[in-house]
């Protein structure tokens, strides 16, 4: 028989948090030994559980679950994100431009393909969640990475943004709050980005999965409440926020000049009815935990988890000498930088290195697109014990390390 290959299209595609550290580490703890995780946002493992309230709003509705939806979601569970949409300042939209997905991953895919072509560009920040440059690899396109200021509390560069913009460029994403910064964009660098948009005619692609797991009192702004002249897809979900990684409940929601994208939309209603449906249990609850504030409040308030290993985490890693992070402002990440004391060359090298000797998995920051071997991310879902332990292990780690 012959070799079999698997397709071209992939052969640009690198999705970090799957990757060869990731492979390493699992056949380590294959062999018995003890590994800590802390290479990917799912609360589960952590001792994050989804309240008692969604599970038993899935299990009301589990005999009204076994037929297909609509390819776009339950007219319900989408009239809920439409009001969380408006409840957010988005108005210029109806329920038909509400789409339900498995996770708000899929959907990032969806929307790429029914939009994209050879040849095209599209903006997505460095760094990244990867996921988003593997999609529009994965449609033949170009993903064009503008950067992220890490001197500016990680805020995107708007003149880089400018000067990266061409004539095929087709749209722009944005991650606010950003994985894995933990950043939470202002609003002056949220209209100076609607204004490139309006200026260039870009589609803006905002993931917001993070929305509702801002720290310090901060209020998120979605972009898309600031225009209503500009074409914007915005994305969510509970994956985060409620604690349901594994129940694959994501939306988005198009919003704008919808009148200019007939065509689009059509294409996402075809993408979307290939895979028939979302997963209909999960759609069930989205209406109940769209008007459920506490859950998410209760984690990122002082006295929670999040907001408690958060500080943990800022401060044992500012301590270790050669390393400095930006304190983040939401979600569960932080991207800390390793000055050149260190002299690395390959931050996947370093990330092997740390896994072996301490058992600790991170993702380099090469993965996230970022373009130099200087920094890596951590997830900080662990309650504080763990992670000082796993900050005290980087620490030896790096006491003696230096790559030749």
């Amino acid at each position: 028989m012959k070799i079999v290959n698997a397709s071209k299209r992939l052969e640009h595609v690198n999705y970090a948090v799957r990757g060869p550290v990731l492979d390493a580490a699992n056949r380590l703890a294959d062999k018995g030994e003890k590994i800590l995780y802390l290479n990917i946002g799912n609360p589960a493992p952590f001792g994050f559980h989804s309240p008692d309230y969604l599970f038993d709003t899935i299990s009301r509705n589990l005999f009204g679950s076994d037929a297909y939806s609509d390819s776009k979601g339950l007219i319900e569970a989408r009239e809920a994100i439409a009001n969380y949409a408006r409840s957010k300042g988005i108005y210029r939209f109806n329920t038909s431009h509400v789409f339900t997905g498995n996770g708000v991953s899929e959907l990032i895919v969806t929307t790429m393909q029914a939009l994209l072509n050879h040849g095209d560009e599209m903006l997505v920040p460095m760094p990244d969640y990867p996921l988003w440059t593997a999609a529009v690899n994965l449609c033949g396109a170009t993903p064009v990475h503008y950067r992220c200021d890490e001197q500016a509390d990680w805020n995107p560069d708007i003149d880089d943004i400018r000067r990266k913009i061409t004539p095929y460029t087709r749209g722009i994403v944005i991650i606010n709050p950003n994985n894995p910064t933990g950043a939470v964009y202002s609003k002056e660098i949220l209209e100076q980005i609607v204004q490139l948009a309006r200026e260039k005619d870009l589609i803006i692609f905002s993931d917001e999965i993070y929305d509702r797991l801002c720290m310090d009192g901060i209020q998120h702004i979605s972009i898309a409440s600031l225009c209503d002249d500009v074409l914007c897809v915005t994305f969510n979900g509970l994956s985060k926020s409620h604690m349901m990684a594994g129940f694959r409940i994501g939306w988005a929601v198009v919003s704008g000049r919808t009148e200019y994208a007939k065509e689009y939309l059509r294409g996402i209603n075809l993408m979307t009815s290939l895979r028939l449906c979302s997963n209909v249990p999960g759609q069930s609850v989205i209406s109940a935990a769209l008007s459920d504030p506490a859950t998410p409040n209760a984690v990122v308030q002082p006295g929670g988890r999040f907001y408690e290993q958060r500080e943990v985490v800022y401060q044992g890693l500012n301590a270790i000498p050669g390393v400095s992070v930006i304190k983040p402002k939401a979600a569960f990440y932080c991207f800390p930088k390793l000055d050149s004391r260190f002299n690395i060359t390959d931050d996947e090298k370093f990330a092997m290195d740390f896994l072996h000797q301490e058992k600790v998995l991170l993702i380099n920051g090469t993965g996230f697109s970022w373009d130099k071997p200087d920094h890596f991310r951590v997830v900080y879902l662990p309650e504080a014990d763990v992670l000082k332990t796993a900050i005290d292990k980087l620490a030896n780690f790096l006491s003696g390390y230096k790559q030749h």
